[in-house]
Parts: structure tokens; sequence; C-alpha cells
């Protein structure tokens, strides 16, 4: 417990007066609310970071996204149950390094399968296992996105701990406690219509990110953006359908032009050397990989091709020998959906034929003709 004197650090801040950094998290009230000039800083920081976490899904739906945020609401545990369906989605992403504390997603069922169906490329899905791992894909990415655009801004290396998504009854879900932060947005999916769902953000962790953003740098366009932000939400606050009322905030995105250095130096720019990356597979590809483990597909055995003109198996008949394009003793052709991939030579496994595999051949290699 502390005395009452003040740290060394404390006194230097204190003597630096208005040019002293932001605040720290831990400078923060632990359980506090957060101020106006903290909220309006979130919002806009999330909302502006919905554009590559769109561009993020379209690439994997091979469809348009559109992401918005509806709303920040600073609400407590029941106030947030009395909005959701008797069952709901909850796909958890916990922060464990750069920030720490709970991090989850809440979407309805329903919402959920609008969600899954473009990622995997079915319609008319069921709530299951394959569903919430389509779900829990998406989100994922959606918190690797905000992850790094968040590190980048506040010179943090964030980690996040990899997701764990099921169906669950709301009063089982792995809420932060009895008062939390949830931002809700609103996603448009190209033929598939809109759906809502909640990021749900332990209060320390956004204290913690309120800090590290300091005051908001402009107080532009505030009266609006706090606007969107609710601190006792209605019983349908970020659960409803798309059209609630709520308006996407007007940021100010001027870039300052070369006008706005007038009588000033120059500002220092110097080049960036980067250093050489080496292809590696990321936990998402992994992920979008994992998908297709149980896709059954078909493999043939080709022993050789010929052509013949209609007339000639016209007259095919029992006792007719065909006449193959490959030599006794050469290698068989092993294919998948109609695409070479390995040769082998045919091999007797007791009593039955088989394949040993020889030549795995390369996309380079493969013939054009199939």
């Amino acid at each position: 417990m502390s005395d009452g004197s003040l740290s060394q650090d404390e006194i230097d801040a204190l003597l630096m007066g208005d040019e002293s950094p932001a605040p720290s998290a831990s400078l923060l009230p632990s359980r506090g609310d957060l101020g106006e000039a903290e909220k309006n800083a979130l919002l806009r920081l999330f909302t502006e970071i919905t554009g590559a976490q769109g561009a993020a899904l379209s690439g994997t739906m091979a469809v348009g996204v559109v992401i918005s945020v509806r709303e920040l609401s600073i609400v407590e545990r029941e106030q947030f149950l009395s909005g959701l369906p008797d069952e709901a989605v909850e796909i958890k992403l916990n922060f464990r390094s750069g920030l720490k504390g709970s991090h989850l997603f809440v979407l309805d069922g329903e919402d959920a399968l609008k969600l899954a169906s473009p990622m995997i490329g079915q319609e008319d899905l069921e709530l299951g296992g394959t569903t919430i791992s389509a779900v829990s894909e998406a989100m994922d990415q959606l918190t690797s996105v905000s992850a790094k655009e968040i590190g980048d801004r506040i010179n943090y290396n964030i980690l996040v701990d990899s997701p764990e998504g099921q169906n669950v009854p709301k009063a089982m879900l792995a809420l932060p406690g009895d008062k939390f932060v949830v931002i809700a947005y609103t996603v448009e999916i190209a033929n598939q219509g809109s759906l809502v769902f909640n990021e749900v953000f332990d209060f320390s962790v956004i204290q913690e990110l309120a800090g590290a953003l300091g005051p908001s740098s402009s107080d532009s366009g505030s009266e609006r953006v706090s606007d969107m932000i609710s601190e006792t939400p209605g019983p349908k606050s970020g659960v409803q359908g798309a059209g609630g009322g709520f308006q996407q905030p007007l940021l100010n995105t001027d870039t300052p032009t070369l006008s706005a250095y007038a009588g000033q130096s120059a500002p220092n720019v110097q080049g960036v050397q980067f250093p050489e990356l080496s292809p590696t597979i990321s936990t998402g590809e992994q992920r979008n990989i994992g998908l297709l483990m149980d896709v059954s597909m078909e493999l043939t055995v080709e022993l050789g091709r010929t052509k013949w003109k209609i007339k000639e198996i016209l007259g095919m008949g029992e006792g007719t020998i065909i006449e193959l394009d490959k030599l006794a003793g050469e290698p068989v052709d092993i294919l998948v959906n109609n695409n070479l991939i390995a040769r082998g030579e045919v091999v007797v496994i007791d009593e039955n034929f088989g394949v040993r595999v020889t030549e795995i051949v390369s996309m380079l290699d493969r013939p054009a003709d199939r």
C-alpha cells in the first residue's frame, strides 16, 4: 500500500507539465469509467480498423464484406444477457501478451450460420462443429487484423490465444466479470445479407488500451462519435438486426499537405530497410487448411491411355485387346480429382493390387493436357 509519497517517476511527470506523455494504464482507476475523450479515441480506433477487417474476410470468402461499428457500450452482465437469445455462439480469443485479459465474440446462431456459409462454401448449414470452426476462423482473422493495427499504433506486440468456440446457453458465457465493454458490429456480406456480432473486452484491457492511446488527438466530430457510445444500452443492444439507427461516425481523415509545414523546417525523411521475409504459413492459413482435412477426394490409378475412332469403339467386344500408350514396366499415373500428383509401380498386397509411390510430380512437371 502506498504511504502517500510520490515516486521519482511521478515527480518527473509533474515537472514535465503539458509535455508529459500520456498516462499509462496503471495510472487509471482500476474499475472506474472511461472519460469521454478516451471513449471517442477508442471508438475512432475500432471504426478505422473495420476497413482492413472487411478486406481480410472478403479475401477468405471470395465475396464482398463490409464491417461497420454500430455501438460501443459499457455494460453490466445482466444488461448484456437480457438482449441475447437463450443460446449464443461464443468465440474466446483472450489477449496473452501486449494487452492481457479476457476477450471474446458473441453472436446468435442464425448470424453464425450466415457468417459460416461463405466461409465453408455451402448453404443450408446446421449449427455444429464445422460451423463453429468456420466462425472461429473468421473471428480469429478479425482479431489478428485488429491486434496488428492496434499494436502498430501503440507500439505493443499484441498476441492472442487460439480461438475456442462453442454454442452455449447464454448464462454460461465466459463474460469478463460484472462490468465490461462491448462493441457491436454490423457485417454486410454479398448474397448473404447483414448480421450482427458483439466483441466483448475485459474492462481492464480497454483501460490499458485507452491509457496507451492517450487523449484524443482531435476533438473534431467528438459529438457525433459520442452519440454512438451508450452507458446504459437498451435490452436488445448489439443483438438486433441491422438498421438500428446508429450512424457511422464521421472521421477526420485529412492528410497534412506541404503547406502545413510552411515556416517550419522540413521533416526528416529517411529510407527504411526491411529484412528479407521467409515463406511461412500463418496460423490463419493453417486453420484454413484444417477445414479441408476431412473432405473426401477421388484418387485414381491410371495404367495408360489411348485414342480410338468411333467405329473402333463400336466394334469392341469380348476378347478385344486395347493397346495403351505405356510400355511394360513403366510407372502408372496417380491422379487426384483427375490431376496428376504422383507416379508409382504396381504391386500385389495379399490378393489385391496396390501402387507403391515412386515419384511425386510437381505442378511444373504436369502434362498440359491434364
